[in-house]
């Protein structure tokens, strides 16, 4: 089917003329491809939704060959330019549309590559829970990400019913969070839904992250009105959750607005986020413009800013030593990430297939 037949139920998952401008963009032979939105990822496949419902699809070889990063493959929320097989519920993808958003982190283990947790998101509902996982520390790194992909952070402080002083809470997140919408929500008591209201609009894309155990699922199917996900207790003795989502999926829910549940992460590394780490500590930056000295250390330099604020209550030291120990982080893998592309090049030319040591859709890793 051609791009000007799109149908109705394709344009529910989040067409709209930005897409027809990009698709515009590309060569008139990618224009007999078929637009299509990636709702979910497996290990070996992906489910899309086409002008003509919903398929199964893979990438074609010739994708696979050139994909370097495993960020350059389809995530969850992509649109893709994709050919469906003749007479059957199947298609191949063959190209990605440039991305609006994306929300990266360095994929578990030791090897230095990435890991997409979402795309084309709107919204990125960052989630905690009022009990005794509830961790400012976590949080800044969440925000870190959210804000270098590209989408507009929203903190969500989840089972606030098990909190008996909720709003202190919110006050300590606040002071975390510059200019980030914080909601006291919980979906068992129907608490707070009308704060979220705003952001479920159809059309618009939200993505929901954090640790295992914060009531994501269970949050998707009170949004929902409906038993959409599995959900699971908490462990009594640590309050951590048990793994409910196993992959990520995007959802349409009755307002129109498409929300894409992932799984919980135990350990969230940043990936490239440098910028993302200014606007989540805009705070200390803006303070660092004031020092006396422009490369200042915020140790114990004459006329510190950053410090001053410490000594007058206005900045916690906790906040400082994340951001201090945060940028090292970033800095240090940034260096390997050098490194590795300066071998990677280097092999380039001897290898007569740069990526052959990458499995066909190896993608994910769940925690």
């Amino acid at each position: 089917m051609k791009n000007t037949e799109t149908k109705q139920q394709h344009l529910a998952y989040g067409w709209n003329h930005d897409w027809e401008n990009k698709l515009a963009q590309l060569p008139a032979s990618s224009r007999l491809l078929s637009p299509a939105r990636v709702i979910a990822q497996h290990s070996h496949s992906y489910q899309i939704m086409t002008p003509d419902g919903e398929h199964t699809a893979t990438v074609t070889g010739k994708y696979e060959f050139n994909a370097v990063l495993k960020s350059d493959f389809p995530a969850v929320g992509d649109w893709v330019m994709a050919e469906k097989l003749a007479g059957e519920t199947r298609s191949v993808i063959h190209s990605l549309l440039p991305r609006q958003s994306v929300m990266i982190r360095k994929a578990a283990g030791g090897a230095v590559d990435d890991q997409v947790i979402g795309a084309n998101m709107d919204y990125l509902f960052i989630t905690n829970a009022l009990n005794q996982d509830f961790n400012v520390r976590k949080m800044e790194r969440y925000l870190i990400a959210a804000w270098e992909s590209g989408a507009a952070p929203v903190i969500l402080l989840t089972k606030a019913d098990l909190c008996e002083e909720p709003e202190a809470f919110a006050a300590l997140m606040e002071s975390a969070a510059p200019g980030v919408p914080i909601h006291l929500i919980s979906a068992l008591q129907d608490q707070g839904k009308e704060q979220l209201l705003p952001y479920l609009q159809a059309g618009k894309t939200i993505a929901v992250t954090g640790s295992s155990g914060v009531g994501k699922s269970t949050l998707l199917n009170w949004l929902a009105g409906d038993n959409i996900m599995e959900t699971q207790g908490i462990r009594e003795n640590d309050a951590r959750g048990r793994h409910t989502t196993t992959h990520r999926e995007l959802f349409l829910l009755p307002s129109g607005a498409l929300v894409m549940d992932t799984p919980g992460m135990r350990e969230l590394q940043l990936w490239d986020a440098h910028d993302g780490l200014e606007q989540a500590f805009s705070d200390i930056e803006e303070l660092s413009a004031q020092c006396r000295y422009r490369d200042c250390r915020h140790e114990s330099d004459p006329g510190c800013a950053v410090l001053q604020a410490i000594e007058d209550g206005t900045l916690e030291a906790k906040r400082l030593h994340n951001y201090k120990k945060t940028a090292k982080e970033l800095s240090h893998l940034a260096r390997k990430e050098n490194s590795l592309a300066k071998k990677a090049k280097k092999a380039a030319g001897s290898s007569p297939r740069k990526n052959e040591h990458r499995a066909k859709t190896d993608v994910w890793d769940y925690d």
